[in-house]
């Protein structure tokens, strides 16, 4: 990618975000249609930094939250970065963090209507909140739902309680069970997070995990795979890992379990029943836009002649007194045109059913012969089916993703 006006090795210096018409000038590529765009609101705090978590979160006890200031400073960043998507609806809202539902439903309240009223948000906008059962209460999940949340995220991990001490989890199997019993019955449509591949994690208690989150029929299952990330508690004192054959057995049990469910797995990690696939995620999936506020915030931007990926400053202090001054984004580049087929294909690739050709070309303004010299030898080495246009990974591509995506990277990369 090609920084612009950015310092090299230092993201917490604001740089200067410039006027439309400088997005708008010639350039190398040429979309003829804008994708459509999402609104992704980042919340850091947390109760307890997990020790395999590398997102932006910062431990603060629920007290001490600056909600308020903290909303001034969103909904001032969202003002700021309306000139980028003037005239432009968004389909879906995603609050993440962090733990967003520390938050008052009066506070997501302020957020939503304050959204609503800088943005063009699409009739019955799928809205989700990630929520964590630590900071669950009675009807504390019926007051978001009555904010203008439509779907709720669940932070579970585990019905284990061993093991959720573990994960250093702020929950217990108990709580966990009486935040789903009320998602259940305030949310149509709601999701599960699970973890598998856990130290000492077994066939069956994996099967118990999947069996108690199924008896509460969740619309969405999503099920990640423990994995030790850069800059985190368990890089620099790793557990003791599961073996590959186990973790690959666990892995089939979870996707036979779900399809007995009346589950398709439509992305990698991702369950669901007809109707229910999460709209904001499937549009990530799919290249399509989303503008990213709050701390540390990330945002992917296309017009008609280049796509625009920023970077909100991560430290919440610095976060909340620069974005009142329209000066919170830390990092903007362009990405290359040599670059795009491997950022679309890392996306489109998760995807179970594919994609069509012509929606690379829609969304990177390249033509989809980029991508035929890397899509043959993915066919030829039986990483992916093909049926005319349409591309899909087979059965060994979705177990060789990293191997199958990596054919689409560029020669020389910066």
């Amino acid at each position: 990618m090609i920084p612009i006006q950015t310092e090299p090795g230092n993201a917490e210096n604001p740089v200067h975000v410039h006027d439309p018409a400088h997005y708008l000038r010639p350039g190398t590529l040429q979309l003829q249609t804008l994708p459509p765009l999402s609104l992704y609101v980042h919340l850091p705090w947390c109760l307890k930094k997990c020790p395999y978590c590398d997102f932006n979160s910062h431990e603060m006890r629920a007290a001490d939250l600056p909600e308020q200031p903290y909303l001034n400073a969103l909904l001032a960043d969202l003002e700021f970065a309306l000139p980028l998507i003037w005239g432009r609806n968004v389909q879906t809202v995603f609050i993440g963090g962090g733990t967003p539902s520390l938050f008052s439903p009066q506070a997501i309240d302020q957020l939503l209507g304050g959204i609503r009223a800088r943005i063009k948000l699409a009739a019955n906008a799928e809205i989700t909140l990630e929520a964590n059962p630590g900071t669950f209460e009675k009807d504390r999940f019926k007051a978001f739902r009555a904010a203008g949340v439509t779907r709720l995220s669940v932070g579970v991990q585990s019905f284990n309680d061993a093991f959720l001490q573990t994960l250093s989890r702020v929950h217990n199997r108990a709580q966990a069970l009486a935040a789903l019993a009320e998602a259940a019955t305030v949310f149509d449509t709601f999701n599960l997070d699970l973890m598998y591949a856990l130290p000492g994690q077994t066939l069956a208690d994996l099967q118990a995990d999947l069996a108690t989150a199924l008896s509460f029929a969740p619309p969405h299952l999503s099920v990640y795979h423990l994995t030790i990330e850069p800059n985190t508690y368990f890089a620099k004192f790793p557990p003791a890992p599961v073996d590959d054959d186990l973790a690959a057995d666990m892995l089939d049990l979870i996707s036979a379990t779900t399809a007995q469910a009346g589950m398709g797995r439509y992305e990698v990690s991702a369950y669901a029943r007809a109707g229910h696939a999460c709209q904001h995620n499937l549009n990530y999936w799919q290249f399509g836009d989303y503008l990213g506020i709050g701390a540390g915030a990330h945002s992917k931007l296309s017009f008609a002649h280049r796509v625009l990926r920023q970077v909100r400053l991560r430290d919440p202090a610095r976060y909340l007194a620069q974005a009142l001054l329209g000066s919170c984004v830390a990092q903007e580049c362009e990405v290359k045109r040599a670059e795009l087929p491997f950022e679309f294909m890392l996306n489109a690739l998760r995807l179970a059913d594919g994609f069509d050709l012509g929606l690379f070309a829609e969304r990177t303004g390249m033509p989809a012969s980029a991508l035929l010299a890397a899509l043959e030898q993915a066919h030829t080495r039986g990483l992916i089916e093909r049926d005319g246009a349409h591309i899909q990974p087979s059965a060994r591509g979705f177990d060789f993703l990293n191997d199958l995506q990596s054919l689409f990277l560029p020669a020389t990369r910066c």
